[in-house]
């Protein structure tokens, strides 16, 4: 009997560590250096909390966006990350039957593909960041293409019907959608011209005349509607463009460019480059710090930036994109940013996504915040986590976390460490991040909280990590099927449809302190959130 009750208490004890293993015993761990403390007080305020994570979210092409599963996902997302703009490629792509031109070369325009999918984006409360391109056949002065779906990069045969082109276009969204709702809009002149061979085969010189022509189009049908580029890779351009508007008076309004966090490279066309993710602490951040500067310095020192692709890797084969180091990875990044950039659309947010094809496998390294079949990868909790912090953000020296709280009382609490555990040039992505990756111990978070309003709370738990909400591990466990029965694809989802592991009553006494040690391990993702009753 004894040893039964003993047996009983362990495992009791093993239940409380997994589903409350907020408090701990930190003996063993404390004196690791990577102990650290969190302390916030609920008065001092830093200000309004900066949205800038959820303004803008990618997705692959604009036709994609006519199917029935992609629209399904695109409204969960809105639900639960509340992304306010999204952005794709391909709007101008004859699989969108835009353009063609009758036997005497003149026009014809048709938007009835493009009308259902900005309706349905409208009706969601989500607003388009109009990438113009790529080029229709029936426009193009040449035939070179990028992708499996074929999108013509070749520069406009006419540049005056391209023009018109644009001012057609524009002037129908504004019929559709009145002015007032396209002024809030973006309009991006083409994608990552400055990859040729790649997505543009003109040179810069022809890039800036297809920007000019694009920018006054927009402008002439209503002035206060926003268009801006180059939309480059690797934050190339920046300068180049501002000087290109400021010395031949053209508009613009925002600057836009990419970046990823691989150690070389732009373009993977087709996904069967390897990658290797940077060892470089400030890969992506470092860059949109730099553009921010690189506007300062400019003739237009207040433009808006937008990052409108940034990832972990630019490649549609990546498993750095299923792993659970993904969900620490974007939080870091984005927090690094601060307030140098407007917006930072990740790149994207389905795996419905076909660059390089229709996809084989359900896990197969896709971009995408969800995969095909609208299962959540560790990605989408850190957007899904960040969505739940209150408008004003608290004054927090930790540089790995969020303190928020909200008009109600809540407060929030998103915290969580990035540990690079990649070893560098030995080994691609593509192998490193297929093999199970078990995180190891990262010492002891202390949270202290004071100044808390005297009263009871739900407290609710959330946790990302290794093994923890992370359907890559969970799909292993299933020995990695090529295919997922409707039953395996029913538990993925279940299992990763919340990351919420504990709730808990707790009471702040009139002292209004709140505190608590945690142990966390390598690229674990915490939120604690305080609820007032």
């Amino acid at each position: 009997m004894k040893r039964n009750l003993t047996i009983l208490f362990v495992l009791l004890s093993l239940i409380n560590v997994e589903l409350f293993g907020q408090e701990i015993n930190a003996a063993k761990t404390k004196t690791s250096s990577e102990n650290r403390t969190i302390k916030v007080d609920y008065n001092k305020e830093a200000g309004k909390l900066n949205t800038m994570f959820k303004e803008c979210v990618g997705a692959g092409r604009a036709n994609e966006g006519l199917r029935a599963d992609w629209q399904e996902q695109l409204a969960l997302v809105k639900k639960e990350c509340d992304f306010k703009y999204i952005r794709m490629h391909g709007l101008l792509t004859d699989d969108m039957a835009v353009y063609r031109e009758d036997e005497k070369g003149n026009p014809e325009y048709n938007y009835q593909y493009v009308d259902v999918l900005f309706d349905y984006i409208v009706s969601l409360k989500m607003k388009p960041f109009v990438e113009l391109g790529f080029m229709p056949n029936a426009l193009a002065s040449g035939k070179e293409t990028i992708f499996w779906w074929k999108g013509n990069v070749t520069p406009p045969k006419d540049y005056k019907k391209w023009e018109d082109l644009i001012q057609n276009l524009t002037r129908h969204f504004t019929e559709r959608y009145g002015a007032e709702e396209v002024k809030t809009w973006y309009f991006e002149v083409w994608n990552e011209p400055n990859l040729s061979p790649g997505f543009w085969t003109g040179t810069q010189a022809d890039y800036f005349k297809l920007y000019e022509y694009s920018a006054r189009a927009v402008k002439s049908v209503n002035k206060d509607y926003k268009v801006g580029g180059p939309a480059t890779a690797g934050a190339g351009w920046v300068p180049e463009t501002i000087d290109f508007c400021v010395k031949n008076n053209v508009p613009i309004d925002f600057i836009s460019t990419h970046t990823y966090g691989v150690k070389s490279g732009y373009l993977d066309e087709f996904g069967t480059s390897g990658t290797i993710l940077s060892q470089d602490e400030f890969s992506v951040s470092g860059d949109i710090l730099n553009s921010r500067k690189q506007i300062a310095a400019s003739a237009k020192p207040n433009l808006e930036l937008h990052y409108t692709e940034w990832s972990a890797s630019y490649t549609p084969s990546d498993p750095i994109h299923d792993s659970y180091h993904s969900a620490a990875y974007i939080l870091q990044k984005i927090k690094q940013v601060g307030n140098a950039a407007n917006s930072m659309s990740y790149w994207v947010f389905t795996d419905i996504f076909e660059e390089a094809g229709p996809r084989f496998t359900p896990f197969h390294g896709g971009f995408g915040l969800l995969n095909t079949q609208g299962i959540k990868k560790p990605a989408y909790f850190s957007y899904y986590l960040m969505n739940k912090l209150g408008e004003t953000e608290l004054q927090n020296a930790d540089k790995a976390s969020w303190v928020s709280k909200n008009e109600k009382g809540d407060v929030q609490l998103l915290f969580w460490d990035f540990t690079n555990t990649h070893p560098g040039d030995k080994v691609l992505n593509q192998t490193y991040y297929l093999q199970d990756l078990p995180s190891k111990p990262k010492g002891v978070v202390k949270i202290e909280l004071d100044n808390l309003a005297k009263g009871k709370y739900d407290l609710e738990i959330y946790k990302v990590g290794y093994k923890t909400h992370d359907v890559y591990a969970d799909y292993l466990a299933m020995k990695s099927p090529k295919q997922l029965s409707k039953e395996q694809v029913k538990l993925l989802k279940e299992k990763n449809n919340d990351c919420l592991i504990s709730t808990e009553k707790i009471k702040i006494d009139s002292k209004g302190i709140f505190n608590r040690e945690i142990a966390i391990n390598e690229n674990d993702v915490y939120m604690f959130r305080f609820v007032k009753q």
